[in-house]
């Protein structure tokens, strides 16, 4: 496919808003376009008359591909965001999760493809005219400007009147929890309160879609789960549609709608977080999310899928294909010194290798083989623990048949 060149917009330091006199911050409205126009600062900004409550917009992306030399950042990648969901980008470090979410808002350049926002095609639509919200991973806040100047520094560029700009400012901290800190300075607020005054600037103009690069990752584990859940509900409050971006699986099963996984700058599954945890495309995703066990299976001669001689899957599988059995740690449980396999459970046997508390839970490590530990995750009421079993010792371990999962192809490198 032919590349596509976009226009470039350039805006130096001279040309920030602060430097601007009185006269020349006044905004007009550029005839016949619907926006208003900083002629000193050369940018238009639509301005939307509710920062709340706005008509979210579908993203529709088609074959887009960026690469640098040789190496796909992005390889034909065909995704589609519904209207108001919450879908999150997920992958490891170089999938090319970020590389996507700056082209959708229009900070990098792809080689080629296309990305519609509703109807509109947007890939020649400079970022500022996107008018899309952005939380970035820094957050980006200004700390020469107080916690309402940081809020309200969208509607100022988009010639927002002052009382209405303050009622708005003023709306979005509440929405956020910070009623009352608009007069404090950046430097004067916790790490999660930064987060949310990034939050309330990225929304406070009434953007479409809302797209968040990391947002979490400098937050303790205690306040970053706790903001999971608050961007949750703000989420269904706003109904914005929103593309977040993490490496963090908990995080992106904790607040998605739908997850991308995203790796080598291909789309790997598309699907709501139940899925991808308890059917998860190949082995590379079994991997990724969550912690498992990948054990191969063979086959007996009808066909039917065997771990170590007992039936565990169906006969009706691809018989051109390896397939592989994903062991969830929590769905294991220690079953009796002489349980069997039967129709509703697989049993394995092994050494009890480890046991480690971990809080809320305990892990042990049973060694099935001299190649193979499974792990085992367990509460810590000793309801389903090894009792009375020590390291060294044989023990017994099931899996229901209704918790199994099975993939196709070989185990993830």
């Amino acid at each position: 496919m032919r590349s596509t060149g976009l226009r470039r917009w350039n805006c130096t330091s001279r040309c920030s808003a602060n430097s601007l006199s009185s006269k020349d911050r006044r905004a007009h409205f550029v005839p016949g376009d619907g926006t208003r126009f900083d002629p000193r600062l050369k940018l238009s900004f639509a301005v939307t008359d509710a920062p709340l409550g706005t008509t979210a917009l579908p993203i529709q992306i088609r074959d887009l591909t960026k690469r640098y030399g040789s190496v796909y950042a992005l390889n034909s990648v065909d995704l589609d965001v519904h209207s108001g969901e919450f879908l999150t980008l997920l992958g490891p470090s170089g999938s090319g999760k970020t590389t996507l979410l700056m082209a959708i808002a229009g900070f990098n350049r792809p080689d080629s493809g296309s990305i519609r926002f509703g109807q509109d095609e947007v890939i020649l639509t400079p970022p500022h005219k996107r008018e899309v919200g952005m939380v970035f991973q820094s957050y980006a806040l200004f700390p020469h400007m107080n916690v309402a100047d940081n809020i309200g520094f969208p509607l100022k560029l988009r010639g927002i009147s002052g009382a209405e700009r303050a009622a708005r400012v003023e709306e979005a901290l509440e929405t956020v929890q910070l009623s009352g800190f608009g007069a404090r300075n950046i430097d004067q607020l916790s790490g999660g309160q930064r987060q949310r005054v990034a939050l309330a600037r990225a929304f406070v103009f009434g953007p479409r879609i809302l797209l968040m690069d990391e947002p979490l990752s400098a937050l303790d584990k205690k306040l970053r789960e706790r903001m999971q859940i608050e961007l949750k509900h703000l989420h269904r409050k706003l109904g914005v549609t929103t593309v977040y971006v993490t490496h963090d699986q908990r995080e992106a099963l904790t607040m998605s709608d739908r997850i991308a996984v995203i790796n080598d700058g291909e789309l790997i599954q598309l699907d709501t977080p139940e899925v991808i945890y308890n059917s998860p495309a190949n082995a590379f995703v079994a991997d990724f999310i969550g912690e498992s066990t990948m054990l191969p299976l063979t086959r007996d001669d009808a066909g039917a899928l065997l771990f170590r001689g007992q039936p565990v899957g169906d006969a009706g599988a691809d018989q051109g294909e390896d397939w592989t059995l994903v062991v969830r740690p929590e769905r294991l449980f220690f079953a009796g010194a002489g349980a069997e396999t039967d129709d509703r459970t697989i049993v394995l046997k092994g050494v009890l290798r480890e046991a480690v508390f971990q809080g809320e839970s305990e892990m042990a490590l049973v060694a099935i083989d001299d190649d193979t530990e499974v792990a085992v995750r367990f509460g810590t009421s000793g309801r389903t623990s090894p009792a009375d079993s020590n390291t060294g010792d044989q023990v017994s371990i099931g899996l229901d048949r209704d918790d199994v999962i099975i993939i196709p192809g070989g185990q993830a490198a």
